[in-house]
């Protein structure tokens, strides 16, 4: 009987965390444009002579019921987060960001999760 509640018991554990990391960021990239739901063109830089904003577009995979937030980070600082309720076993989100002139140097989205784990981390240079 011992064994058997043992077994029930590993089997919820599994199915739970297996459900958990279920879904994915099937693709991530910065763009300096989306048109009908897709990056214009993927970058990973631009000039600020040319370009004073740029998004970050992520299409999720299975990943429907959860939270996800794109944390835009620069010099070790949260600039800007937004938060996405995921509708759909295939869902494309994006954010875009005004870039101040001054604000050259690497640049990080983190993809998290509803416990804030980190489900993708993208970098680009704004020169």
């Amino acid at each position: 009987m011992r064994q058997t509640l043992n077994f029930i018991l590993l089997t919820i554990i599994l199915s739970i965390g297996s459900s958990a990391l279920a879904g994915s960021v099937k693709r991530a990239s910065f763009t300096v444009g989306i048109e009908d739901r897709e990056p214009v063109l993927s970058v990973d830089s631009i000039s600020a002579e040319s370009y004073n904003s740029i998004s970050f577009f992520t299409e999720l995979s299975d990943l429907e019921g959860h939270t996800i937030t794109h944390q835009w980070m620069y010099d070790g600082k949260v600039m800007f987060e937004k938060t996405f309720e995921v509708n759909g076993a295939r869902w494309r989100v994006w954010t875009s960001k005004t870039l101040l002139p001054s604000w050259t140097g690497t640049w990080t989205v983190n993809v998290l999760d509803d416990d804030r784990s980190v489900l993708e981390t993208k970098t680009f240079e704004y020169q």
